[in-house]
């Protein structure tokens, strides 16, 4: 079992930043593949950026690149995403996942575990 506890969300103007972090307990979170995804109302869930497991490199999705990085801490067994350039569109709750096959994907189902979410809100 992995349980996963995001935080750092809230309200913020268009333009700022937030830091999101996810925390990690349980198995083989060192050999997992970590993904955030965010969800708006009434929209299908999106993904956001994904990390390996050992690799500090971040993959993002098109409306993410250049603003958003993604990183991970190890010893900690913590995921963050630090968002700048906020948007009123990157309004939405914000989820972390764990992949615990180590594959990093921006396939949502192949994701084994899911934190509950924390909201985040743009302003205009």
């Amino acid at each position: 079992q992995v349980q996963l506890l995001e935080s750092g969300g809230g309200l913020v103007q268009a333009g700022g930043s937030l830091r999101l972090t996810c925390a990690a307990s349980g198995r083989d979170f060192e050999l997992s593949a970590m993904g955030w995804f965010r969800q708006a109302p009434g929209k299908e869930r999106q993904f956001v950026a994904a990390i390996g497991a050992s690799s500090p490199v971040g993959f993002y999705s098109e409306s993410t690149e250049g603003r958003f990085s993604i990183s991970r801490d190890n010893v900690k067994n913590t995921v963050y995403l630090q968002m700048n350039s906020l948007k009123p569109d990157d309004t939405g709750t914000y989820f972390c996942a764990a992949q615990l096959d180590g594959i990093v994907t921006e396939t949502a189902h192949q994701y084994q575990y899911w934190g509950q979410g924390t909201q985040v809100t743009v302003s205009s």
